[in-house]
């Protein structure tokens, strides 16, 4: 019987096939070299991942042994001591192996014309299911060694269940964990089910989320909050995308995969653009835990020069990796050379990872230092003095993720725009400056004195969230993003792998979406954000916890460029709405916020006063005058959807009398 075309074939070989590579051997020759290829490749591996565990071992025995003195804590055993970085190299491993096998699936070969995976992406997913499985086990079995470690005791006091889920529970690091471990059975059970590429790229999406909570409780979590918990965001989500991608690559060659040019192109450029990212974040959050004198005179400071030697001497492995290997796999479609360059990168990088869990089992010379401010222990930097309009304009701290969010997204469309331009296209000015402005609002309610101040004083902190929500949207989407990358994507290579646009247009297909593109629906998720995060204690956790801070932050951009997708009527969406369905949306909005301004005035219990009481900064006495003051700013703000109402109902009747 043949085989439907929406399923991946049973052999991988038949790829070749595919690609259309005309064969010199015979069948069972191609068949030899693939196994051949296949278990090198493994061979590697198995030496990569037990030069890593080696690597992490030897060196937290050298440099760690002082840790536990350093902390206060009893040595709680050889077993938790050299345990905990062996267990924690192979699951940091194989979540590596999974993301980058995913990306290979979603993002490096192209699907089927029905939506399914193709063979070659059909074979990443399953390596990434196996490495999903074996990141489970590992993350399961690093939160009780966690646990072990840091309370000071050794496994076999451990043994009751009880005694374990109280210590997991009570430990934030080993929960952490735990939730990992969740997150990858969930991706190790779904790519063993998954055939289609929409399936596969949630799954990609949901394995990069898995590395979020134990970046959120790690030791960059602590001291500079929002810089370093940032930068290990960048580093370990760059360094994955590397390493697991190189891996997903060379397995992809070894099997003779189709599209091998194409493969080696695209990671060709994902694997610059992570080194850059990597050197860049791991150089701050360096810079947030040492000084320079530290670099020589501390055990940390030379296990992070000997990782820096690691990553320039990965740099210069994937420069010749560019110049040579990938040309000539392009050019001459010969990948012995994109196979020996490859497997030196894996050695460089094993090496790379058993430094860099060795540095992450050796306490920081911070933490000889003394004890830092209210302030700085709770926002993570000390402020200047009371807010002046000077130091809402000037006194900047750079915000990492909208920071870089916001610069990005403005040099991508002026790209975009130049593009189109060198196609002989027009494309408004108007647009360009809209979207420049909204750009230029993202960055100063971020990282300006404005979101610097905004966790220590609930005035700004709402004003930063209203900017957020109402005036940048309204700035981005009069700019027709989508409509920009619609003329773009005409001029697509139809047989590349997915990208950005068509992402876009499966989430533009999804149920949800379909619900959340009317705008009463919009302008009421909108509304009941405020609402949420005031009136049931959302506010309060996210100020004590920083991961929840971000999280909020895009939380009220996307419904703000939700609304504003909806009831502007500027870029094309699924089901549009007539002129008063639209002006409806923006009314219920602007009464909506207006409702919430005047409810937060009239609240007596002063939301989050233990953490802001907490600060001890003796310039700000009445917090509740404060809290007032944001539900005013939220009162104001309200006005805003009515005016875009009145320029949508303007320019409605303009175009009727047209």
């Amino acid at each position: 019987m043949s085989q439907p075309s929406n399923f991946p074939p049973n052999g991988v070989h038949q790829q070749a096939l595919v690609h259309g590579e005309r064969q010199l051997e015979s069948p069972e020759q191609t068949r030899r070299a693939k196994r051949n290829q296949s278990g090198s490749l493994g061979l590697l591996l198995l030496t990569a991942a037990g030069l890593a565990t080696m690597i992490a071992v030897v060196l937290t025995a050298l440099t760690a042994s002082d840790a536990y003195l350093a902390y206060g804590l009893p040595d709680p055993g050889s077993v938790v001591r050299y345990g905990l970085p062996l267990v924690r190299v192979v699951a940091e491993a194989a979540a590596v192996v999974c993301i980058g096998s995913l990306w290979l699936a979603t993002c490096g070969v192209p699907p089927q014309q029905s939506g399914f995976v193709a063979a070659d992406g059909y074979a990443a997913l399953r390596a990434a299911g196996w490495a999903g499985a074996v990141w489970f086990m590992g993350a399961a079995l690093v939160a009780p060694l966690l646990a072990a470690d840091a309370s000071g005791r050794p496994i076999s006091e451990l043994a009751d269940p009880m005694v374990l889920f109280g210590l997991v529970d009570a430990i934030e690091q080993s929960k952490s964990w735990l939730l990992t471990a969740g997150i990858a059975l969930v991706v190790a059970i779904g790519c063993r089910l998954a055939l289609s590429w929409t399936t596969a790229a949630v799954l990609m999406l949901l394995s990069v989320a898995g590395l979020l909570p134990v970046i959120a409780t790690g030791h960059s979590a602590s001291g500079a909050h929002d810089v370093a918990t940032s930068s290990l965001l960048y580093h370990l989500v760059g360094a994955s995308l590397w390493i697991g991608g190189l891996i997903a690559v060379l397995a992809h060659t070894a099997r003779g995969g189709a599209h091998l040019g194409l493969v080696v192109r695209r990671f060709s450029g994902l694997a610059l653009a992570c080194w850059i990212i990597m050197a860049a974040s791991g150089t701050i959050n360096a810079a947030t835990r040492l000084t320079l004198p530290d670099l020589v005179s501390s055990d940390y400071g030379l296990l992070l020069l000997v990782k820096v030697a690691c990553l320039a001497l990965l740099g210069v492995a994937g420069y010749v990796q560019r110049s040579r290997a990938v040309r000539a796999v392009i050019t001459r479609r010969r990948k012995g050379d994109l196979l020996r360059w490859g497997a030196i990168e894996v050695l460089l990088m094993s090496v790379t990872v058993g430094v860099a869990v060795a540095l992450g089992r050796t306490p920081p010379p911070a933490a000889e230092t003394g004890l830092p401010s209210r302030t700085e222990e709770l926002i993570g930097y000390d402020l200047a003095g009371p807010p002046t309009l000077a130091r809402m304009m000037f006194d900047w701290r750079f915000d990492l993720i909208y920071g870089v969010l916001a610069v990005g997204l403005a040099a991508l469309y002026l790209r975009s725009v130049r593009q189109l331009r060198s196609r002989a296209e027009v494309w408004p000015t108007r647009r360009i400056v809209a979207w420049l402005c909204g750009c230029a609002v993202v960055l100063l309610a971020t990282s300006s004195g404005i979101g610097r101040y905004a966790p220590a004083l609930p005035s700004v902190q709402l004003a930063s969230w209203l900017a957020l929500a109402l005036v940048a949207p309204a700035l981005l989407m009069s700019a027709a993003p989508l409509s920009l990358a619609q003329r773009i994507a005409q001029h697509a290579d139809p047989g590349a792998p997915p990208g950005p646009i068509h992402w876009a247009r499966v989430i533009g297909k999804t149920s949800l979406l379909r619900l959340l593109v009317r705008p009463l629906a919009a302008s009421v998720l909108l509304v009941c954000l405020f609402a949420g995060v005031y009136f049931t204690g959302l506010l309060e956790t996210g100020l004590y916890e920083y991961w929840l801070q971000p999280v909020l932050k895009g939380s009220f951009l996307l419904a703000g460029c939700l609304l504003y997708w909806t009831t502007l009527g500027v870029d094309p969406l699924p089901g549009r709405a007539r002129t008063h369905v639209r002006l409806l949306g923006l009314v219920v909005a602007g009464a909506g916020l207006a409702a919430f301004g005047t409810a937060l005035v009239r609240t007596s219990a002063v939301i989050g006063g233990s953490y802001y009481r907490g600060l001890g900064l003796d310039w700000m006495s009445d917090i509740a005058a404060e809290q007032q003051l944001a539900g005013a700013y939220a009162a104001i703000a309200a006005a805003l959807p009515l005016i875009t109402g009145v320029a949508v109902w303007v320019r409605a009747r303009k175009r009727a009398a047209c």
